[in-house]
């Protein structure tokens, strides 16, 4: 039997026990962690291993194999992936998505790691390992919008910048895990024992965090939005052609909202690697080492943006940031000379630190697009589709950019360029609606009453 509020009070949800919380906050950090764990690790082994392991240069055909697998597969497959899985999420719920796409990417991450070289099975080898790529490419694509749900669902909606803030830790946290363990084994190991086993290892050690991801998500219910929506049978027959019919503008505002963060990230963890060692001298170690500074500081920094995109108007923090992140570019360049690694750090750290102020708003400003019956879909849409169009193409671009040029002012046009775009699509978005939640938690509880449940489910 419902429950009937008192007379003109409005009716509150239970909250949520804080042990579901801090489950719902790891298990939503560790999956997004492990992605960007194999990201570093594979970049780091394309780099050095993979060329004498699987794509001799003696033979053209692995050659071809190789600029696909680098170029192609790792972004084709996410849009996939983000069709498939974020689907799946608004029909069958968010934690069975979110076991699913962990194994693909653990599992796919393994088998790399003990994949036999090109002298012992031949063209075969260049070939699996394209096609693990591709899985764990399918796996990420499906990821993200899962674990956004799974901890900003669990979590109080006045509250949502920061509970779902834990996503955004994962790309950080797994590149100082990636980078520690690179580390640890260039240490231990000569150059020839790490070409010949010793990057294996790396790939083994994900299984560490597959594991503990495991645990703590098969341990968790499902969110307490998705139980209530399968309750009342509310689960959409076709999430992605209703969020294309119905939900357009906020699909296309959430994907432009990603494009300044993707680009921003890109230059400073990537392009200055390439920009600092050729173009201005620094060894790799004093670049790594600033980057390697600026990502423990957003370990910390991340979490605290959404905490005060819940405070302050959250599209007014996420636009701030991506002002102040195309204006520190212009200062970055302009202030940075060779052989001043202190000035390198101080750059790189800052620019990271308005990255986080985007970053950490970010996946609670694409949830809070899209109503609760498609978000995992339409979230998992705009994840997948804006990384295509902006940290995909970005380090690309760069180089293009400065080799063109020769000049780093069109490399920081082009970051202003990524910011406006991102401030438009702020622009087309909405404001937090907390109401849409609490509706939902009320309907579960059975104490909703009929004025406020009439409409639930109603695509906006």
């Amino acid at each position: 039997m419902i429950n009937s509020p008192a007379q003109g009070a409005t009716p509150q949800p239970k909250p949520v026990h804080p042990k579901g919380l801090y489950k719902a906050f790891a298990a939503s950090l560790t999956g997004t962690a492990l992605e960007w764990y194999d990201f570093a690790v594979y970049s780091a082994a394309a780099a050095v291993v993979f060329p004498l392991v699987f794509f001799p240069s003696s033979d053209p055909l692995t050659g071809t194999i190789l600029a696909f697998s680098t170029y192609a597969v790792g972004y084709v497959s996410r849009p996939v992936g983000g069709i498939i899985f974020g689907r799946l999420g608004d029909r069958i719920g968010r934690k069975k998505v979110l076991v699913t796409t962990l194994m693909i990417i653990g599992v796919a991450t393994v088998l790399i790691g003990v994949l036999p070289g090109y002298d012992s099975i031949g063209i075969t080898a260049p070939i699996i390992l394209v096609l693990l790529r591709f899985a764990q490419g399918v796996g990420v694509g499906g990821e993200w919008g899962g674990a956004v749900l799974l901890s900003s669902e669990y979590g109080d909606p006045h509250r949502r910048g920061f509970w779902a803030s834990a996503a955004q830790v994962g790309p950080p946290a797994g590149n100082l895990l990636a980078n520690g363990a690179l580390a640890i084994l260039t240490l231990a190991l000569t150059e020839e024992q790490f070409i010949s086993f010793g990057w294996r290892i790396a790939f083994l050690v994900s299984a560490v965090l597959v594991g503990f991801g495991l645990w703590i998500r098969l341990k968790l219910e499902d969110t307490p939005i998705f139980k209530a929506i399968e309750a009342h049978g509310e689960q959409p027959s076709a999430p992605v052609r209703e969020v294309f019919s119905k939900e357009l503008r906020p699909l296309i505002a959430a994907i432009l909202s990603r494009v300044g963060p993707d680009v921003l990230y890109a230059l400073f963890t990537v392009f200055t690697l390439t920009y600092g060692i050729q173009t201005l001298g620094y060894e790799r170690n004093q670049v790594l080492t600033a980057v390697l500074i600026g990502s423990a500081f957003q370990l910390f920094m991340i979490p605290l943006a959404g905490a005060v995109s819940d405070r302050f108007n959250r599209r007014a923090v996420y636009g701030v940031a991506a002002i102040l992140g195309a204006v520190w570019t212009f200062v970055f360049f302009g202030i940075l000379g060779g052989d001043n690694q202190p000035m390198l750090i101080v750059g790189i750290v800052l620019g990271l630190m308005a990255h986080s102020f985007m970053y950490g708003p970010q996946a609670a400003f694409i949830v809070e697009q899209f109503s609760p019956r498609l978000r995992s879909t339409g979230s998992s849409l705009a994840y997948t589709f804006a990384g295509v169009i902006g940290g995909a193409i970005a380090p690309l671009m760069f180089t293009l950019l400065l080799s063109q040029f020769g000049s780093w002012v069109p490399v920081a046009i082009y970051v202003a360029v990524a910011g406006a775009v991102t401030v438009v699509g702020l622009a087309l978005g909405r404001d937090s609606n907390t109401v849409e939640d609490e509706d939902y938690r009320l309907l579960l509880e059975g104490t909703g009453t009929a004025d406020r449940a009439a409409g639930v489910g109603e695509s906006r």
